[in-house]
């Protein structure tokens, strides 16, 4: 028995940039052949499709951890990887995008629309995209960017032009039977139908989809019974129809109070807005055309009570109809009536939809510190950790120029250095007071990369004479290697030995003797 998952949790990794390659070319009578080193592959994208021939989350519910392809690192002679393979995630139209925290980020409505969700990291660039008349040769590549990982949440809200609205066993399900060749689960107890039921109605060539709901129960917009889990597949559709009962065996209950105890339910319930690239879009649920239908009527009870219900119904402004489910009395109005509502709903959508010609066809959903627009380059703030200041510097760029820099290579750490600097990250750190010593970290806590602070370094390449791979800037700063911390340990070990072998001999030689207390 297949299930039906409207909400799910994913968790999506892009693909990871390669990384470029440092190669020189090697030719026969060709001794500076220069730099050849191909750039690295970018990394794939995950995007969500809105396929109208997806109904489920259900694959997603299985299989929440989604990945792409990886971007293929650079190599010699000038061969540039190959880029990652997108990972397109279908899903079905109607599905809304959240965050974590609950925050709508964008609402699928239209088949056939894009989102990025999570972008592929770039790949790094080659030595030979990184030569210029002053490094000629650089013996550094950048390595590729990690892809972008996100949680979100997909939400399902179905799609259709009519819903059905109505107490437990009123006879929603009996109806979208009736009225279409939906074959929902019919009972008499309450609760039968647990998941939302679609249908496809034809009234007069007008084909439109129906919706069957849950029933609700006062209480239902505050957690109650399965209706607030429920209530927003009702969001989607452009009309609302009050399936009402008028042959309950409940003393305590009439069309009329029902009609009362749904329109409260969904005049409280909080509609999210149908956020897309041209704006938001709510109306409340109460606010939508309704009709009302009084179904049972073919019970002696009932058409009593439709007959005593229906002139304070219309004393209302509703169209109401007296309806049965089981003989298919008034039906046909009913279909005729839907089809008017469906066709003035879309004349008003086809009026939206040309405002949005012009909107691009695949959207990307960058993060909040992404965002669209020129924001400042960077930002620098003074913290102080174990009282000792600490400048933390955050943004794009510098942050994704750490991230491509290879710190065991001492000429790509120059080469961040003068980039830095060129940003005005220098100029910034002597305004707000930094002094050489002070600990300056780029990032944040869990990939920020720390470094004291020296403002003395020269930058520019055309200080470069060192061999490739290396610069004479950080010279006298490089940490000792660990073959180096072993002979010093070494030479420390025998210095020791030494002093305690020519203190033996001046103690054998009388020159000094050992202390003894006995002999005092």
């Amino acid at each position: 028995m297949s299930q039906f998952i409207d909400r799910v949790t994913v968790h999506a990794t892009a693909g990871n940039g390669g990384h470029g390659e440092t190669s020189v070319r090697r030719e026969k009578f060709k001794p500076l052949g220069g730099p050849d080193g191909g750039n690295g592959g970018h990394g794939g994208n995950i995007i969500l499709v809105a396929d109208p021939d997806v109904t489920t989350l259900l694959d997603y519910h299985h299989q929440p951890h989604r990945k792409a392809t990886n971007g293929e690192p650079g190599r010699g002679d000038l061969q540039h990887g190959k880029n990652g393979e997108n990972l397109y995630m279908p899903v079905p139209v109607g599905t809304v995008i959240k965050d974590t925290d609950g925050n709508i980020l964008h609402d699928m409505v239209t088949a056939g629309e894009e989102v990025i969700i999570a972008e592929g990291g770039t790949g790094g660039a080659g030595n030979a995209a990184l030569a210029s008349p002053k490094r000629k040769a650089p013996g550094f590549a950048l390595l590729g960017i990690p892809g972008e990982e996100r949680s979100f949440v997909l939400e399902l809200k179905t799609v259709a032009d009519i819903a059905l609205v109505g107490f437990p066993s009123a006879g929603k399900s009996s109806l979208i039977a009736a009225i279409s060749a939906a074959r929902p689960k019919i009972a008499d107890y309450p609760f039968t139908t647990l998941v939302p039921n679609l249908g496809v109605v034809d009234a007069g060539g007008i084909r439109f989809t129906v919706a069957d709901v849950p029933g609700l129960i006062p209480g239902a917009s505050e957690g109650k019974g399965l209706g607030l889990e429920f209530l927003r597949h009702v969001e989607r559709t452009h009309a609302l129809v009050h399936v009402l009962d008028a042959g309950t065996l409940e003393s305590d209950r009439d069309p009329i109070s029902d009609y009362d105890a749904l329109e409260k339910e969904l005049s409280a319930y909080a509609v999210e807005p149908i956020l897309t690239e041209a704006g938001e879009q709510l109306i409340a649920l109460n606010e939508r055309p309704q009709l009302v239908a009084i179904n049972k009527t073919d019970l002696p009870d009932g058409q009593a009570m439709a007959d005593m219900t229906r002139a304070e119904l219309e004393s209302r402004g509703l169209r109401v109809f007296e309806i049965s489910a089981v003989s298919r009395k008034g039906l046909d109005e009913l279909k005729y009536a839907m089809a008017q509502l469906v066709t003035e709903a879309r004349e008003q959508l086809a009026e939206a939809v040309a405002a949005q010609e012009d909107l691009p066809q695949t959207i990307t959903i960058e993060p909040a510190r992404r965002r669209r627009g020129r924001p400042k380059e960077f930002s620098l703030t003074e913290e102080e950790r174990s009282l000792k200041p600490l400048f933390r510097i955050r943004g794009d760029k510098p942050e994704r120029w750490v991230a491509q820099t290879n710190f065991d290579n001492d000429e790509a750490v120059g080469y961040l250095a003068d980039r830095l600097e060129r940003l005005g990250i220098e100029k910034a750190l002597f305004e707000a007071g930094a002094r050489p010593g002070d600990a300056v970290v780029i990032g944040d806590d869990e990939s920020g990369v720390v470094f004291d602070w020296e403002p003395t370094m020269t930058t520019g390449a055309e200080h470069l004479t060192g061999p490739r791979g290396a610069d004479p800037r950080l010279e006298g700063r490089q940490r000792p290697t660990r073959e180096e911390k072993r002979q010093d340990y070494a030479d420390r070990k025998a210095a020791r030995a030494a002093t305690r072998a020519e203190m033996e001999q001046e103690r054998r030689s009388g020159l000094w003797t050992d202390y003894d207390s006995d002999n005092e």
